[in-house]
């Protein structure tokens, strides 16, 4: 359980740098982070990481089949969380709405092909590198940054309600 909670932090952190290098590079005009919490972590990306190491291993036996079944189950997690922060928090952190094959803005085929691709390339070579260092992780850091990330929950959906603007939670 410590492993997962571990591993969705680290990959929802690795989003966050994900999509500042993104906007960067396409010279975003408005770069701040389009993210759930205060601190640096996306958890779209940890949601979505942590559903496809879900998947049964013949769904994730070749790279073909983790970059088709990876791209569908990353784009379905990032569907729901769009969702539900539409319908629980009426805020919207992305909007794929002028990109071809956009679903109500929440998804769209040109980065669910992105995300298939990204998770065969990178993530088992990855986690073979990763899971040995966040097993490591002594227990008082872990109850710490649990205390952190729930008390930014807390006051992340706070500023959600209060504002009903993303970019309260700042850049």
């Amino acid at each position: 359980m410590i492993l997962w909670l571990w591993q969705f932090w680290t990959y929802s952190f690795l989003g966050y740098l994900l999509e500042k290098a993104f906007a960067a590079a396409t010279h975003a005009p408005n770069q701040v982070r389009k993210c759930f919490f205060l601190m640096p972590m996306c958890p779209v990306y940890g949601l979505g990481v942590m559903a496809v190491l879900a998947l049964p291993p013949e769904m994730k036996d070749s790279f073909w089949h983790l970059a088709w079944w990876g791209g569908l189950t990353a784009t379905a997690v990032e569907y729901a969380v769009h969702l539900a922060y539409d319908k629980l928090l009426h805020v919207r952190f992305w909007d794929y709405g002028g990109l071809p094959g956009s679903l109500r803005g929440r998804v769209c085929l040109p980065f669910s092909i992105v995300w298939g691709l990204l998770i065969a390339l990178v993530l088992p070579p990855l986690q073979a590198w990763l899971l040995p260092l966040l097993g490591r992780i002594p227990p008082l850091v872990t109850y710490t940054m649990l205390l952190l990330f729930t008390a930014d929950t807390v006051l992340s959906v706070r500023i959600l309600q209060q504002t009903g603007d993303p970019e309260a939670l700042g850049g």
